[in-house]
C-alpha cells in the first residue's frame, strides 16, 4: 500500500505529498512555533527578574555597616554640607545630614539634641564616623565627654575652634554678635571659661583640616598669625589628633572645596590624609 510498480516490475516508493502553504498542517506548525518561543520568553523574564532581585539584596548587603554623620558649624543649615553628603553617599556611605538649631542654645544642650537625633538614626550601626564644620567639632567633643557615643569612628573636623577663637574675644560681648550667633558662639573665646578649652585631649581617631585664607579682613586683624577668616590655625589644633592638614579655603567654604572632601573620604577609610599611606579600605 501507497507503493506502485512500475513498467519495469521495480517496485518504487510514492512520493509524500508537500504540505501546501497555507493549509491547515502550516497553521499548526507555525502556532506550535509561537508557542514555544512564547515559553522560552517567560521563562527567560523570570529568569531576568529573579537576577534583578538578588542583585539588589546584594547591593543592600555589601552596603557599609559604618555610617558618617555631619554636623554643620554655627548659624549655618545642614544645606551647607550638601556637598560632602552627595559624595560619600555616592561612595556607598549611610549619610546622616543632621540639621540642629545652632544659634538657640548653648553647647551642652546642641550637644543632647544632637546625640538624640544620631543615636535614633544611627543606633544599629557598628561604628559612626564624622566629619563636623566649626562649631559641630566642640559639640562632638562636648558629647564624647560628657555622654559618649560607643561606637564612635573615625571623625574629620573642618575649621574647628578646638581651642577657642579671638573674635570671640573681641566682638562676643556685643550685643550684634549674639543676635547673629546665639548663646553657643559667646561659649567659644580662649578664656579658661571657654567650652573648647575645658575640653582636653581627644581620645578617638581625629584629623583635622583648616585654612589658611580669609575673606574677612576684620576677623584675621584679631586673630593672631594665620587664620581662616574665623579661626587661627594654631586654634585649630587639639591634642590626641592623629593628622592635620592646612589648605588654600576660608573658613565659610572649606566643606564645599572638593579637595578638602576628598580628603575626609580619605581619612575616613584610612585614618590618614596622606594619599600614599592606605592602611585599610574600610567598608569598601
Amino acid at each position: 500500500m501507497g507503493k506502485k510498480k512500475g513498467t519495469s516490475g521495480v517496485v518504487s516508493p510514492q512520493p509524500t505529498p508537500l504540505i501546501k502553504h497555507g493549509g491547515p498542517e502550516s497553521i499548526s506548525a507555525c502556532l506550535t512555533v509561537t508557542s514555544a518561543l512564547e515559553r522560552e520568553n517567560a521563562n527567560l523574564m523570570r529568569a531576568l527578574f529573579v537576577f534583578s532581585i538578588l542583585l539588589v539584596a546584594t547591593q543592600a548587603y555589601s552596603l557599609p555597616a559604618e555610617r558618617v554623620v555631619l554636623l554643620h558649624g554655627l548659624a549655618r543649615t545642614s544645606s551647607s554640607m550638601g556637598s560632602l553628603e552627595e559624595f560619600l553617599s555616592a561612595r556607598g556611605y549611610q549619610v546622616l545630614n543632621v540639621d540642629y538649631p545652632s544659634r538657640k542654645h548653648q553647647i551642652s544642650e546642641l550637644a543632647k539634641i544632637v546625640r538624640k537625633e544620631v543615636v535614633s538614626k544611627t543606633g544599629t550601626a557598628e561604628k559612626v564616623h564624622f566629619v563636623t564644620h566649626s562649631l559641630g567639632g566642640i559639640i562632638l567633643r562636648y558629647l564624647q565627654q560628657n555622654d559618649p557615643l560607643p561606637n564612635l569612628g573615625r571623625v574629620v573636623m573642618l575649621s574647628p575652634p578646638n581651642q577657642g577663637s579671638e573674635v570671640v574675644d573681641a566682638l562676643g560681648k556685643l550685643w550684634l554678635f549674639e543676635f547673629i550667633n546665639g548663646p553657643a558662639g559667646r561659649q567659644l573665646g580662649t578664656d579658661g571659661d571657654s567650652i573648647s578649652k575645658q575640653l582636653g585631649k581627644v581620645d578617638f581617631e581625629l584629623g583635622v583640616i583648616t585654612g589658611d585664607r580669609s575673606i574677612n579682613w576684620i576677623n584675621s586683624l584679631i586673630i593672631p598669625g594665620k587664620d581662616d577668616g574665623k579661626v587661627s590655625i594654631e586654634s585649630a589644633k587639639v591634642a590626641g589628633m592623629a593628622d592635620f592638614l592646612i589648605v588654600p579655603v576660608s573658613h565659610p567654604f572649606i566643606m564645599k572645596d572638593k579637595t578638602v572632601i576628598t580628603k575626609c573620604f580619605h581619612f575616613l577609610q584610612n585614618g590618614s590624609f596622606n594619599m600614599k599611606l592606605k592602611r585599610r579600605q574600610a567598608a569598601f
